[in-house]
């Protein structure tokens, strides 16, 4: 219900331009940068208040701001259930990196229930955080670089969007690299034929190192040509595998150290600095999510309604990063039983497989779950930000295409072992995501509550709600360049180190602060719905 006199809330349908128009002796084609491409619709709006004649204004569409991949979706046959958002968490939690990150807290000293503890309190921040950015996208149905427009304004959201997508696209071409590592190491195990194909370097890979990563490739591009749907089916059909294949390997593993694990290794922490780790820990775990808190609205569009959120997160949040820390203790605790050696990821435990059939299924596994991480993690979101760079230009499918050429030409194999690129480039790309979502975040539940004029989003009219200043919002632009110094100090400054697992909430603390304070409270918000410009969620 509208409790606020002064929110004008859209209607469901869109009442006829044309004829409106006529009516009132206005054009909706006058000016050629806000005339959509034919096919398209053009939306309405309400007066701008209640207190106004309750009649509909037009809103032209631009199509510098508009297409079929940008726009919202329609409510009705919206697909992804709380299972499809589960498996998305099935996928991306057992990652091999986030596998690394847990066994690494087991190798400092954090004894089994602690490393448990860290990951818990980092879930339960998770849960909340990502709960409300999914729901922004399940009331909007736009993605993030649309999204960006409400505080950033219709232009200044290139600058979210294309951070985003910048830390995104690198990391594309790194996994895709790493897992044609493991390809590689598969095919040679399976036919050593091969072995001869593994010497040389061409651009600093072998001639088999490159047939590997080439087909990796291809496969992503292909599941991602067809959209987001397609991706849907290929985390829900790759979720239970991985879920199968980690409990086996942590049953297989169990056994081998005769059914009982090392809690901890020879150097356990105790008192505070075993505190210090633990919630350390458990804002690390925070901090990788950070690109996720930032997009999750790209995946939840399509999300049936609140409650598919809530419950998918739920079970794909704290239930399921506790069994993957389950899984994590058990693999290290088993193997320092063993012999005292700390395994460093899953792929360790495969290697020791002795049964080359069962060695060449989990490896599979693991190229299935790769593939899954990369194409939610670092696959859609460039693509999304080419496509609002480009709209009249590109679509998904060809955005994606030239996201992943991108992935390639930059030879990622490179960056991966340039410890500068990661560090420099990477880090201070991935340090401004927090001041980002403090900004973002602090505009939409803080400042309009949840209030969104959908259509206007996509117009470039100067009386449009977020066109600001020349479509660019000054204030948070004037909000955002403090929290990124300070974030980007925390991440280079020595001085600063012991800040540095806390980086992404002092930059998102700090964001959203800043913004508060210079917002304009003196705008009127309106809630206005998408409906009338939404297509349907597979078109």
């Amino acid at each position: 219900m509208n409790s606020n006199p002064d929110i004008a809330v859209q209607p469901l349908t869109a009442p006829n331009v044309d004829a409106q128009a006529a009516a009132s002796g206005t054009s909706t084609g006058t000016n050629p940068e806000s005339t959509p491409t034919p096919g398209e619709p053009t939306g309405t709006a309400q007066s701008p208040s209640s207190s106004f004649p309750s009649r509909s204004i037009p809103v032209a569409l631009s199509p510098r701001l508009y297409n079929r991949d940008l726009a919202p979706t329609q409510r009705s046959g919206r697909s992804w259930s709380a299972y499809s958002i589960f498996t998305l968490w099935a996928n991306d939690v057992h990652s091999l990196g986030n596998y690394a990150f847990a066994i690494g807290l087991f190798a400092l000293g954090l004894g089994g229930w602690q490393v448990l503890g860290a990951l818990g309190f980092g879930a339960a921040l998770l849960f909340g955080l990502l709960t409300l950015s999914g729901f922004m996208g399940q009331k909007t149905g736009v993605p993030f670089p649309v999204m960006s427009r409400i505080s950033f304004g219709i232009h200044g959201a290139q600058i979210p969007a294309l951070i985003r997508g910048g830390v995104a696209i690198a990391w594309f071409g790194i996994q895709t690299y790493l897992a044609s590592v493991v390809l590689r190491v598969l095919l040679v195990a399976l036919a050593p034929g091969l072995k001869p194909l593994d010497q040389g370097d061409i651009l600093g890979l072998s001639p088999l190192g490159w047939i590997a990563f080439v087909a990796l490739w291809i496969v992503q591009v292909i599941i991602v040509s067809y959209g987001m749907e397609m991706i849907r089916k290929y985390e829900a059909f790759a979720g239970p595998i991985i879920l199968v294949t980690m409990l086996a390997l942590a049953v297989w593993m169990f056994g081998r150290a005769g059914f009982s694990i090392a809690w901890h290794t020879n150097t356990s922490l105790t008192g505070p600095a075993m505190w210090g780790h633990i919630f350390g820990g458990g804002a690390l775990w925070v901090s990788i999510y950070g690109t996720f808190v930032l997009n999750f609205c790209d995946f939840t569009r399509a999300a049936k309604s609140k409650k598919s959120i809530v419950k998918g997160n739920f079970w794909g949040i704290p239930i399921n990063m506790l069994l993957f820390g389950a899984i994590s203790v058990v693999l290290a605790g088993a193997q320092f039983k063993i012999d005292g050696r700390i395994i460093t990821s899953p792929s360790d435990v495969v290697q020791a497989i002795p049964n080359t059939f069962l060695l060449a299924g989990a490896s599979l596994a693991l190229l299935v779950l790769t593939v899954a991480v990369n194409l939610m993690a670092n696959f859609v979101a460039p693509t999304y930000a080419l496509t609002n760079l480009f709209p009249k230009r590109l679509n998904f499918r060809k955005a994606a295409l030239v996201s992943a050429v991108i992935g390639l030409v930059i030879l990622p194999w490179n960056l991966y072992n340039n410890p500068t690129v990661i560090v420099y480039f990477l880090g201070g790309l991935g340090a401004l995501l927090g001041p980002l979502f403090g900004v973002i975040m602090a505009d939409y539940w803080l400042v309009r509550r949840g209030r969104v004029n959908v259509r206007e989003l996509y117009t470039e009219e100067s009386t449009g709600e977020y066109h600001y200043r020349r479509g660019v919002n000054p204030r948070a632009i004037v909000a955002l360049v403090p929290a990124a110094a300070v974030a980007l100090a925390i991440a280079f400054v020595p001085a600063l180190n012991v800040l540095s697992e806390f980086a992404w909430f002092f930059g998102a603390g700090l964001g959203a602060i800043a913004y508060w304070l210079v917002a304009d409270r003196r705008r009127q918000f309106h809630d206005a719905d998408g409906e009338a410009i939404a297509v349907p969620v597979v078109h």
